[in-house]
């Protein structure tokens, strides 16, 4: 492979038409003024040529889906690799896009979650555990010997009603015995009277034991015969003692199910934990984790006017007939409520009833309205929506863009009441690792993400299903720490980063993805980075050399231009006095260069 990137005649822009050659696998600083040429040659000159050839290279349909650049204004290059630009641009403005997501933490955490997670109940917080029939199996066979042993399959479960059809069926599928409300009793003797307005709890008797004397082979065929009627639940009683009539009752599940609660989770899969999947975003605010809402004080925004002159803009705005509609609606209420200067006073001096009737409705209060039609007055009489009712239906109905714009205006975003900003639906939150939900470790900064992991306690078995999943994530974090963002959260919505932030944080996802011959090019990545994480910031630009990669920085910090291994200076001046190349060498021996601008400084 060539060991220098060879430019002759660039023209891009301002720049002078003068020849380059930039060595490969180093990791170059161009500097000078702003407003000299640097972004024209390493952006619009470099970029702009790498990425027109590779995606010149790809095939006429490929070719369709990308954006192709045009040629530069530049006799010749040669020496280039696929390149890969780095800008300092604004992030993503997609709520739905994260530090963790954006860096595929995220992916890997829904993974984790998925193969390591200890799943509850949302509703009681106990942990819920799916057993195979094998290990019941077993788990039963561990007991004591001589004890009566009884296996019931639920069938009937605090339901109303006289429940014949059920006790019919189960004496025709060959069952002689059932439980009727904790009471055993046998299907050849008379059975009690069940309540039609009562709840009654039917098991099906599976089978009768004693521990000790039991066959394996029956046992296990009692469970899957139990679990199968049972639909994944059966019911064990057990004696206490050899000489008790006390029993121990406990229910057992082969699902995922709250057996006090009757909540059953199924399946953990990773798209339990997406927010962008109907299988784990909160059904309430679908994934975002906020939503809309129509704001009172948006609404009535100066409460000192009077209606008439405004004091609902929101109904002032729109076709004539629709303003006359609700002028007419409004004096209605008036009269219903006998305050007929309503429309006259200040908004804030309405009575606070009447103002809630405004804003959120009458509830089950019939209000008299009466409207024209057919040239006749016609009345009506219904509960009134209220103002926030109304513009929440409209909004809904809507067709037009125009409309739903206009009516945003008097929306603010909150909190998700459901998920309270976590995404998740109460399932998925619900499942732990080490005590923690994937919301609550989406909360933690890179540094105690970091920390949590590393000290993170499993069983071996744990340890052998997470080991590459945590090692991948770990990584990733590791990537954000040298980069100099150890105090973000990984639920930082993208749209929130500055841009020096969000450059770095791409910076961090491209150490990750481990790409080796390319030619990445980064706009001053220092910027908005504390000086004390300057040194970490070079160290991830020359690890990124280092495993093989070209890494050009456009740069002013004196620290990155001074560990660099060539400099490339532009100048002397900004506009059409700039475009020249004033100098260019390895720091060492540039910085004495009396044509350098920034030689002084190297000194």
């Amino acid at each position: 492979m060539q060991n220098d990137i060879i430019l002759k005649g660039a023209r891009q822009h301002n720049l002078k038409g003068f020849d380059l050659r930039i060595p490969r696998n180093k990791l170059i600083v161009i500097t000078g003024l702003s407003g000299s040429g640097k972004s024209s040659l390493a952006f619009d000159t470099i970029y702009a040529e790498g990425q027109r050839r590779y995606v010149e290279s790809l095939s006429a349909y490929a070719r369709q889906f990308l954006d192709q650049m045009q040629k530069p204004d530049i006799e010749h290059i040669e020496g280039l690799s696929p390149a890969i630009a780095i800008e300092q641009r604004s992030a993503a403005s997609n709520p739905r896009s994260t530090v963790a997501t954006t860096t595929e933490i995220y992916d890997y955490l829904r993974l984790l979650y998925a193969h390591i997670g200890k799943p509850h109940c949302p509703k009681c917080k106990k942990e819920l555990k799916g057993q195979s029939p094998e290990a019941i199996c077993d788990k039963l066979l561990a007991n004591k010997n001589n004890l009566k042993l009884i296996i019931l399959a639920p069938i009937i479960s605090g339901k109303k009603g006289e429940q014949k059809e059920v006790i019919d069926r189960a004496r025709r599928d060959g069952f002689t015995r059932l439980r009727i409300d904790g009471q055993i009793y046998s299907l050849d003797d008379e059975l009690p009277e069940l309540l039609k307005n009562k709840r009654h709890s039917i098991e099906l008797v599976i089978d009768r034991l004693v521990t000790g004397k039991i066959d394996k082979s029956r046992l296990n065929d009692s469970i899957e015969l139990g679990l199968r009627c049972g639909e994944g639940n059966i019911i064990i009683l057990l004696q206490k003692s050899s000489d008790s009539n006390e029993w121990i009752e406990e229910k057992i599940s082969e699902k995922l199910t709250c057996l006090s609660c009757g909540i059953s989770v199924g399946q953990i899969l990773p798209r339990n934990f997406s927010f962008n999947s109907p299988y784990g975003a909160c059904n309430v605010c679908n994934g975002l984790g906020t939503k809309l809402v129509f704001d009172p004080e948006l609404i009535i925004p100066n409460p000192d006017i009077s209606i008439r002159k405004g004091a609902i803009p929101a109904w002032r705005r729109g076709p004539r007939r629709l303003m006359i509609y609700y002028n007419h609606i409004l004096k209605c209420i008036a009269e219903h409520y006998n305050f007929p200067q309503m429309m006259d006073v200040p908004f804030k001096e309405i009575p606070e009833n009447i103002r809630s009737v405004l804003l959120y409705g009458s509830g089950e209060e019939v209000i008299s309205f009466d409207y024209w039609r057919s040239g006749a007055i016609h009345k009506l009489s219904k509960p009134f929506e209220g103002i926030l009712r109304n513009l929440e239906r409209r909004m809904s109905e809507t067709e037009s863009d125009d409309v739903r714009e206009r009516l945003r205006k008097y929306m603010r975003r909150i909190e998700c009441p459901s998920c309270k900003g976590a995404r998740l639906n109460p399932e998925s939150l619900a499942v732990t690792i080490d005590s923690l939900s994937i919301n609550k470790f989406n909360a933690l900064t890179v540094k105690d993400a970091i920390s949590f992991l590393s000290n993170l306690q499993l069983t071996e078995e744990e340890k052998k299903i997470s080991k590459e999943i945590i090692k991948e994530i770990l990584n990733r974090l590791k990537f954000l720490d040298d980069v100099g963002l150890s105090y973000l959260t990984l639920e930082r919505e993208s749209s929130t980063l500055s841009g020096g932030e969000a450059q770095r944080i791409r910076l961090a996802t491209q150490i990750g993805s481990g790409l080796t011959g390319v030619i990445y090019i980064l706009d001053e990545p220092s910027i908005g980075l504390h000086q004390r994480d300057n040194v970490r910031l070079i160290e991830t630009l020359t690890k990124l050399r280092d495993i093989g990669n070209t890494v050009i920085v456009v740069e002013h910090d004196l620290e990155t231009i001074e560990n660099s291994d060539y400099v490339i200076d532009l100048g002397p001046g900004a506009g059409i006095h700039g475009g020249y190349l004033v100098a260019q060498g390895p720091p060492s021996q540039i910085k004495k260069n009396p044509k350098f601008l920034n030689g002084s400084y190297l000194i």
